[in-house]
Parts: C-alpha cells; structure tokens; sequence
C-alpha cells in the first residue's frame, strides 16, 4: 500500500511536469534553458503546498487548545438545577472583574437587584457566590474550614502584596498570639504602650511656655500620621538610648516611615488586583524592600519596649525554621494589618463629631466625666493624663460614635474558597449547591450596614444609633420582623474576625479623648461637605476619603 500510494505521488508529479513541459513547447519557450526553472517551480508549489497543510495543522491544535483553556476556566460553564443564578459577565474569562473593581458596592447593588439574595459571578476565571440576605450570613461564618476556608484566599492574597509565603497553621497561631496579647490582660499593657507614644507624639510641647498658635493642616493626613505611628511604635517598639534623645528620634523615624507606609497604601488596591504599570511595580518593590529592612529581625534586636505580640510572632517562626527573609517580609504584614485601617477610621470618626455639635459636645462631657471619677484633670502645669483600659471601657456614647463610623465607612468583602461541592442553606429554608473552587463572599455594606430597613436614614450619621434609651449599647436591629445576629460587620464575623479589633478600638478611642481633652480645633470651611468615599478601596478594609479635609487645631495650654 505504502508504494502504491508513493508511486501514485511520482505520477503526480511527472505529469505536473509533463502538462508545463508541453505548454512551454506550445509557447515556443526554449524548454531546454526553462527545465531547470520549471522543477524549482513545481518543487515551490509542494513545499506551499506542504506549508498550507502544516499551518492549519497548527491552527487546529491552537483552536483546540484554546477551547480547552476556556473550558477549564468555566467559559462554557452552565447553572446546574439546585444552584444559584449564574451571571458570567460580558467578557470571556473577566466576566464582570472590571465593573466590579470599578464600584464594587454599585455593581454588587445591580446584581441583588437582578437576581435577588444569592447569585454566582464570574470574576477574572473565579466565579463568586454572593450571599446578600443577611439572615443568612451564618451559614458562610460558622462553616467548618474542611468546606469553606478563608486561609486559601489570603495565602495567595498576602503572597502577592507582600511577598510572604505563609507556614502550616499560621493562622491558629495568630489567633491565639493575639488572644494573649491584644485582649484581656494583654490588653491593658498595649493600652499603656498606646498611650505614652499617643502623649510623645501629640504632646510633648504641653507645658513648655511657648506660645500656641493655631495649626493648619488635613484633617486625614493628621489623623492617619498620629494614630499609624503610636500604633507602630507601641508594637515595634521604640528607639534604644537615653529617654528624651530616643522619644526625639521616635518622632522622627515614625513621621518618616508615615510617609512612606503612605505611598506604599495608596498603591494597595491596584497591587491586590495585580494592575500596577511598569513604574508603579518598581515603586512598590522599592518599599517592600524598605520596609523589610526598616522591619527587619536583626533591626527588632536593637530596639526597646517590643510588644510581646510581635516578639512572640517573632520567635516562633524562627524555632519553625523560617529564615530571617521571610519573617522581615511577615513583619511588614503585621504592620499593615494593624495599622492600615485604623487612621482611616480615626479621620472619619473627628471628621463627624466636628461636623454635628451635638454629638461632639456630648462625648466631650463623656470624656470630662470619665477624668473627675478617676480624680484626674487637665490643667496647666498638671500632669498629662493617663487613659487606661478601664476607663475606656466607661464611655457608651464615644462606643456608639465609633460603631456607627465603621457601620458607614468600614466596607471588606468576606471571602472563602470553597474545599468541597456543599449546599448552602438560606434563612428562608431554600438551599444552593455550591462547585468546589468556587468562592463565597459576603459584602456587608450593602447587604445589611446601609439598609434602610434596618438602619432609617442609613447614609446619616447618628452618634447614638447604638445606644438603648437607658444609655446601655443597643444589639437589636431587625430586617423583615426578625432580629438579626449580625447587623454591623466592620471586622468580619466568626473564625476570621480581626483579632486586632479591641486594640484597634482602643487606638481609636484614645486618640478622640486625648484630641478632645487638649486641643482646640474646627473645619477651615464648616460648610464644607464631607467628602465622598474612594470607591477604588472597596473591600480592603476602612474607606479613605475623595480628597482630604482642612481643619486647625492648637494646644489649649
């Protein structure tokens, strides 16, 4: 069969030459000087010929793979009976990611509008369940990890913005490090650690004689600078030396390391969705570089007053082996989770209480009440005051202030990776079906913070939104006739609720006492509107601000 079909070739062939041949005789060409053009001729068109045939040979396979790749990521992917709408978006693969990186909170709107309580999008090749019906919330919070684990999703979050590769059980650690040090008993020596940097850094001109002029500045620059650098200062520790000399210095290197954690923050949205342009990505390695060094375990020996949270992180990873890279890098990590969110949240709690007098006047009598039951005053010439944790546990209303800033400005997007195909059973007794490498997320903002069925007038600020008519903290919120367990989600919920929440409160509250307690200050233009939030940050976190907001502020005495 093989010489048949070689045989029939070199017929072919020859009567290929043999059909040019006669035409060149019947042409009158001079066949014998064209023989040798007419074999290259008839050897280019077989080699054309052969090429064709190889091109879509290549063409094919391409088709093909490309087919498979989509199918793998779940292009041609079908709602299933038992599961929830699908909405895979206009493009191939990105689905709806660029609507949703644009305003987060108005696409997810849209689509609750349009599919009701639970619906799956398709997200850069990830489809997401959402679960908008608050009612339902626990059955994403209280699910065993082995079905639903939030550890997966932040590995390779972490991986990417800060160039750390976590170790087996680290976030059982971190749970249980910060139980130890961040709350209970733990927490009364960070709150003393808070409040010497709080007193370093906002007043250590206080009784120097000098005059006090008003200072002009934004009001988010301000706040973000004091509360990030005491907060870092009170965890990382301070400048070895003699006390005066070392408290200098702690001034300057916090504002300097401000500034830079600053750039490093304004960059974090685009880094999280891997967006940055060429000149962004060399910046943001330069701080990482930065503040990995700055962070650095040999850096942490040299200095005083380490917190035993950091110093315990610390030591396990090295008795686990990890080298010193890697935990310079976690040690960045650390920062930004416990001081990315909390200045923020301080701009924003002194930006309301300015803007509505009753509320500012009420917390002010708060705080003067708290001082007189612990015998304390500020006065010229007296001693600085010295906030602890127990009198911070005496003041509702600046509790309720603060609950209701995060209920407006604290917007994270909660997300587990689904380990396993599971059923996700809803409030109303419905049940989805749910696909193994799938995500489900949870947006409380606006499945339950600014409903107005829950919260009237959800937009306004109302310092007393949390309390009861007796003063006590109000728990009962409700959305149709029924109470809800989780009403205001600014930390997360279940086994991922921020372990930092009280020290960062605390942070908060301290930095409003102490702000009330000694200074002057008002809004340059009281009748400036109060700016409206960045939707680029939706879902990391605390919100920041459009622009900022100019005030002034001096020392009474």
């Amino acid at each position: 069969m093989h010489e048949r079909v070689k045989g029939h070739s070199l017929h072919y062939r020859n009567s290929q030459e043999d059909v040019i041949w006669k035409n060149c005789r019947g042409w009158g060409i001079n066949t014998a000087a064209k023989k040798g053009e007419l074999k290259s001729i008839v050897q280019l068109r077989e080699r054309q010929k052969r090429n064709m045939g190889s091109l879509l040979q290549i063409l094919i396979a391409l088709f093909i793979s490309v087919i498979g790749a989509l199918y793998l990521l779940g292009s041609f992917r079908r709602r299933r009976p038992g599961e929830p709408p699908l909405d895979k978006g206009p493009i191939p693969w990105l689905g709806h990611v660029l609507e949703f990186r644009k305003d987060t909170a108005k696409f997810l709107q849209r689509m609750k509008e349009k599919h009701g309580d639970i619906f799956t999008v398709q997200l850069g090749g990830f489809y997401f369940t959402f679960i908008a019906d608050p009612h339902s919330f626990g059955s994403v919070v209280k699910e065993a990890r082995t079905k639903l684990d939030f550890s997966k999703f932040a590995e390779q979050l972490v991986a990417r913005v800060f160039g750390y590769h976590s170790s087996k059980n680290e976030h059982k650690f971190l749970q249980a490090s910060s139980t130890k040090h961040l709350m209970g008993d733990g927490l009364v020596v960070m709150t003393q650690a808070m409040m010497g940097n709080l007193q370093n850094l906002m007043l250590h001109s206080v009784g120097s004689g000098d005059d006090k002029p008003w200072q002009e500045t934004g009001l988010f620059a301000y706040s973000y600078n004091i509360v990030f650098r005491a907060g870092y200062l009170a965890l990382f520790g301070n400048e070895s030396g003699t006390l005066e000399k070392a408290k200098e210095v702690d001034r300057e290197h916090s504002n300097e390391l401000f500034w830079e954690f600053r750039k490093y923050d304004q960059l974090f949205p685009n880094l999280a969705y891997g967006v940055l342009g060429p000149s962004e990505k060399m910046e943001a390695e330069r701080l990482k570089r930065l503040f990995w060094n700055t962070l650095s375990v040999q850096k942490m020996r040299s200095r005083d007053n380490i917190s035993g949270w950091v110093h315990e992180q610390q030591q396990v990873k090295a008795e686990q082996g990890m080298e010193e890279l890697m935990q310079d890098r976690y040690m960045f990590l650390l920062l930004w989770a416990s001081q990315g969110n909390t200045g923020p949240a301080a701009f924003w709690l002194l930006l309301y209480l300015m803007k509505h007098p009753e509320a500012m006047n009420s917390i002010k009598n708060e705080v003067e009440q708290v001082l007189r039951e612990t015998g304390q005053e500020v006065k010229q010439g007296g001693p600085l005051i010295d906030l602890t944790r127990d009198m911070l546990l005496k003041t509702p209303i600046l509790d309720s202030a603060v609950e209701e800033t995060l209920r407006l400005t604290a917007a994270p997007v909660l997300t587990r990776a689904v380990m396993l195909d599971m059923t996700i059973s809803m409030a109303n007794g419905q049940e989805f079906k749910i696909r193994e490498g799938d995500r489900v997320a949870i947006f409380p903002y606006i499945a339950v913070q600014v409903d107005p069925e829950v919260y009237p007038d959800p937009f306004a600020f109302k310092y007393d939104r949390f309390l009861t008519p007796d003063g006590s903290k109000k728990t009962d919120f409700y959305k149709g006739g029924k109470k809800l367990k989780y009403y205001n989600m600014p930390w997360g919920a279940g086994t991922t609720m921020c372990p930092g929440r009280f020290f960062a409160t605390n942070e908060l509250k301290q930095f409003v006492f102490l702000m009330l307690s000694y200074f002057d200050l008002e809004l340059i233009n009281p009748n400036e509107e109060i700016p409206g939030i960045d939707i680029r940050r939706w879902g990391f976190g605390s919100m920041q601000p459009t622009k900022d907001i100019q005030f002034r502020y001096r020392l009474r005495f």
